[in-house]
């Protein structure tokens, strides 16, 4: 199995899944799925497949036994190991330390929210704002809901992370569209919402030779 299985950022929280309780890769592929929507999207059976066998390979997990509930392919129960444990706590203390820059979607549309025009700009960001405080007040609901039921805080420390942040991208979007509005946000003479002339994109083609310019 390739080293790089290794490198992939589900590897942590599927240690994370076996630290909690034994389980077999389908198991762990919905839970990841219900618990985060990032994992929903980018995991498939295939790689969470391939990467409980590399960590199996490495000797961070090990198989406990084996599942059948009724007429359903047995499946390969696995436990985290002593080395399992041991490279999860070291990944976590080095995450917990050292901030990374991380790439978001929407850090990458940001840069280029000058296309928008000014209005279009505020039109789509006062929607977001919209959609993003529906489901912040939500998931504020929720993690209410299961303090109140008595579960620690702990095991919820996420929610709240993820809360935290939703609330500063909220303040964000409502300082970009109040300085959009009030002037202190302004659209450079050229930057507009149309797309560059045609002899635009013949001027910078890639292919064209240096003296078509």
């Amino acid at each position: 199995m390739p080293r790089r299985a290794l490198d992939n950022p589900i590897v942590l929280a599927v240690l994370g899944l076996l630290l909690e309780q034994p389980s077999h890769p389908h198991q762990m592929l919905n839970e990841l799925r219900r618990r985060s929507e990032s994992h929903a999207a980018a995991i498939t059976r295939g790689t969470l497949y391939n990467t409980v066998a590399a960590l199996a390979e490495a000797g961070w997990v090990a198989e406990q036994g084996r599942e059948r509930l009724g007429n359903r392919p047995e499946r390969t129960v696995y436990a985290l190991t002593q080395a399992g444990w041991d490279e999860l706590v070291r990944r976590l203390d080095s995450q917990v330390r050292n901030p990374r820059r991380e790439f978001s979607q929407f850090l990458g549309t940001v840069a280029y929210l000058g296309a928008l025009g000014p209005s279009g700009a505020v039109e789509a960001l006062t929607e977001r704002a919209q959609r993003l405080r529906q489901r912040t007040d939500a998931d504020e609901e929720r993690l209410a809901d299961a303090l109140a039921a008595g579960v620690p805080r702990l095991h919820v420390v996420e929610a709240e992370y993820a809360l935290c942040l939703a609330r500063a991208e909220l303040a964000w979007i409502a300082s970009v569209i109040d300085d959009i509005r009030g002037g202190s946000l302004t659209w450079p003479a050229a930057s507009t919402a149309t797309p560059p002339p045609q002899d635009h994109w013949d001027n910078h083609s890639p292919t064209a030779r240096p003296h078509d310019h």
